[in-house]
């Protein structure tokens, strides 16, 4: 095996020649758009990687530079500092980090992953150096890409359930938002998008997941304290933007009965079991259901929304890598979005459930079941009400899938063509992943049933709420269990 010199050798001789260095292409294009932005600092303070990803080092960006921006008082702009990460697109385009078998035709296709992060935090009264915490945010962040190869993109929300700077600030979660002065960009290796980094407190956070990302965004963005134009925050803003503007609460409230959400599903702790079912025999297949619930697909109503290819082979492909996070049971747990057609939420090759031979055998198996206990824990839990008023009540589809092993439970609506389950057989599982059908009078019913949900701050936990004549029991534990 080559020792470090010996492979920053190997690398840097597919440059050049000369005794001069010469920065990678990627590199070079992001300094000049940043050069662009800020004349005035050619040489910004950065956060640099001490042992390079890929010379074993367990950071993925190379840099992170820190620019001071004056704000604008005129429009509302306060002065902040301005993070700008490098390392999630491809800054050397030698293979060392970024495989080209993802880049489409030419410069066409996206550049590693297709995005750099962005942050901007607000300068303090006399600060006169960029605090380094957001740094090793970013580095979190990039991990978790690293890891899962999950791209983020504007509107994506992450629970991290602690303050950004280890303070005790409110702000404990984040939005994805496009940079305001940063555009997309291409680079001789493929396209760039620059996502900035919103740090928000947990009412926003669930207002994301509830309705839509973007949707909240835009309200950040009307209040100069809270973000303002420019998205920057504010690890000491006190106050949630329903405290300051009481009357936003209605807009989201009616953005989700209206519009519904646009969060499909969430990575959670999450179970399923069929009461009394024979533990080794759990997933004995019956081909007679087999060839009804084929009988049954072929024969759905093609002008139905539809659970669409790509979002079941995200699902399946997703049961077959796991999950694996950079902070189990928390950031593990991202939400997750399939409604948008035109992203691109995994590099990972998916798999065909029916034709590959290296997935999992259970998820061959596909079999009805005459009951379920679906199982929760409280933050899973709590936005069971979001998916049967915001997604089911809206023709669309909800997907709990969990962080810990290779469960998925989806709930759908009658009016959802492609799902395995229908009307006079309401529950099937194909191997882990079960789909629950619920009719349009029992979700009026489920929804009357777990209020309370709504509130599950003041919730005992566990709690079970049972529809015996549905077959159906859903038990939703302590978080800490």
């Amino acid at each position: 095996m080559a020792n470090m010199e010996d492979r920053e050798s190997i690398y840097g001789s597919n440059y050049s020649q000369s005794s001069v260095p010469v920065t990678p292409p990627g590199l070079e294009a992001i300094y000049t758009e940043c050069r662009r932005l800020y004349p005035d600092q050619p040489n910004p303070l950065q956060v640099t990687a001490l042992v390079k990803y890929w010379l074993g080092g367990p950071d993925p960006l190379d840099y992170i530079s820190m620019y001071a921006h004056p704000g604008d008082e005129n429009r509302g702009i306060p002065p902040h500092w301005h993070y700008i990460s490098y390392g999630l697109s491809d800054l050397h385009g030698d293979g060392r980090v970024h495989d080209h078998s993802f880049r489409l035709n030419g410069t066409d296709g996206p550049s590693g992953f297709g995005f750099e992060l962005t942050f901007r935090l607000k300068r303090e009264p006399g600060e006169t150096n960029p605090p380094t915490w957001p740094a090793t945010l970013m580095q979190a962040l990039s991990r978790y890409v690293f890891q899962t190869e999950n791209v983020l993109f504007r509107g994506d929300h992450i629970p991290w359930h602690m303050p950004l700077d280890g303070s005790e600030s409110r702000i404990q979660h984040m939005l994805m938002a496009e940079d305001a002065q940063l555009l997309p960009i291409t680079t001789p290796l493929g396209c760039v998008n620059f996502v900035q980094i919103i740090g928000v407190c947990g009412e926003e956070l669930c207002a994301a997941q509830h309705w839509t990302g973007p949707g909240v965004i835009e309200l950040i963005r009307s209040i100069p304290c809270a973000g303002g134009p420019w998205l920057i925050t504010d690890m000491r803003r006190g106050e949630t933007i329903f405290e300051i503007e009481p009357h936003f609460q209605d807009r989201v409230d009616t953005g989700i009965e209206t519009e519904g959400s646009n969060l499909s599903g969430v990575n959670s702790r999450c179970s399923w079991e069929e009461p009394g079912d024979g533990g080794d025999d759990f997933y004995n297949e019956d081909e007679k259901e087999n060839r009804m619930l084929e009988e049954r697909r072929n024969s759905n109503n093609e002008e139905r929304p539809q659970i669409s290819d790509f979002d079941s082979e995200q699902i399946k492909a997703t049961l077959k890598r796991g999950l694996n996070g950079s902070r189990p049971g928390h950031f593990a747990r991202r939400d997750f979005d399939y409604d948008n057609g035109n992203r691109l939420q995994s590099r990972k090759q998916s798999f065909d459930s029916t034709a590959s031979s290296d997935g999992p055998t259970d998820l061959l198996r596909t079999r009805c079941l005459e009951s379920v206990h679906l199982k929760f824990n409280l933050e899973a839990g709590s936005l069971l009400p979001l998916a049967l008023k915001g997604r089911l009540k809206h023709g669309r589809h909800f997907t709990f899938m969990s962080a810990l092993n290779d469960t998925a439970i989806t709930l759908v609506s009658t009016s959802v063509n492609g799902s395995i389950a229908d009307e006079n057989h309401p529950f099937a599982a194909h191997g882990p992943w079960l789909q629950v059908l619920l009719t349009d009078d029992f979700l009026d019913e489920m929804i009357c049933d777990i209020e309370e949900l709504c509130s599950p701050d003041e919730m005992l936990c566990p709690k079970t709420f049972s529809w015996p004549e549905r077959r159906l029991c859903i038990t939703v534990l302590s978080d800490e269990v």
